[in-house]
């Protein structure tokens, strides 16, 4: 007993399961008292309620795509890129058939993860790097795809653009993706190769395979937020998708995402991460802020999560 006693002690404060599991739930609750306060509860009318879900959309479903690739400890900055590509392609067929146009999105987010799997797997270069160069790839492409003028979905797409469409589709994908994540073999060998890819080999998981499935499997997800953003937005410029990667990464990380351990991860991460994301950054947005506060104030916050919940023993491991 005093053995146990003496190891739980051990554990650092903020490392310990029920800290780690509070803190960004304490978080959440600080920020939106903290403005309503300063807003005069304007932040949390039903109309500004509306429109902050309404924005959280494609957020929530591109963040399941790097939740995953995060869990088996990788990094994937190519999602902002990836998504304007997808939604060009959304655009595209959309004049021909909306559901054709979901699969089109699905299908060219899938090839890019594919793609981002095959050389980080079998080209052993690190996610981080092929992310990178993924991002600054299919950013030069959608560029060019609209250098002439936006590319424009459909004018009727505007029509699935409701509150009870888009949230029963976001709903559908993030129960589809909980129950395989938590009750299939999958989800357990994500964590497995999170917590240690050389256990994991031992323990009879072909790790290869798995991550260039779960490569895969975020793009063909982003392809499913490309769709929401097509509807929303209706046209795709060169800039579409900008910056979703930073946004991605510091939601969940606010959502109390671990850095670097799989074994750690918790599915709700993703939605507490991203609607805390989006008070915080609503809010400066409705204190009328200036662009560089608002990034200065994000930027600080994404790095005292990343301190607060990357392990201090082994460091930062990019896989």
């Amino acid at each position: 007993m005093d053995t146990t006693k003496k190891s739980a002690e051990q554990v650092p404060f903020l490392e310990r399961p029920i800290v780690r599991t509070v803190l960004p739930i304490a978080g959440f609750v600080i920020i939106c008292v903290l403005f309503a306060f300063l807003t005069d509860g304007r932040l949390f009318q039903p109309k500004n309620l509306s429109l902050l879900l309404s924005q959280s959309y494609m957020l929530l479903i591109s963040s399941i795509g790097v939740f995953m690739v995060m869990t088996m400890g990788g990094l994937d900055f190519s999602q902002g890129s990836m998504l304007g590509v997808a939604s060009i392609v959304v655009c595209w067929l959309s004049h021909y058939n909306m559901i054709l146009a979901a699969i089109g999105g699905v299908v060219t987010g899938g090839l890019i993860g594919l793609l981002n799997g095959y050389f980080n797997v079998k080209r052993k270069i690190t996610s981080f790097i092929v992310t990178i160069c993924s991002m600054y790839l299919f950013r030069g492409v959608c560029a060019y795809a609209t250098t002439n003028s936006p590319v424009y979905a459909v004018s009727d797409i505007s029509k699935y653009n409701t509150l009870p469409f888009m949230l029963t589709f976001t709903v559908i994908i993030f129960v589809i993706v909980y129950l395989v994540f938590t009750y299939t073999g999958l989800g357990y060998r994500l964590k497995a190769i999170g917590a240690g890819e050389t256990a994991a080999r031992y323990a009879g998981i072909r790790v290869e395979r798995t991550k260039m499935l779960i490569f895969m499997t975020a793009g063909c997800i982003t392809g499913l937020a490309a769709f929401v953003n097509a509807i929303k937005v209706g046209s795709v410029t060169s800039t579409s998708g900008n910056q979703l990667e930073t946004q991605i990464m510091i939601a969940l990380v606010l959502g109390g995402m671990p850095v670097n351990d799989g074994a750690k991860v918790k599915f709700y991460n993703i939605v507490l991460g991203v609607m805390t994301y989006k008070v915080l950054s609503s809010g400066l947005v409705m204190l009328m802020m200036p662009t560089q506060l608002q990034q200065l104030i994000l930027g600080v916050i994404f790095l005292i999560e990343v301190a607060l919940f990357s392990d201090r023993k082994t460091g930062m491991i990019v896989k």
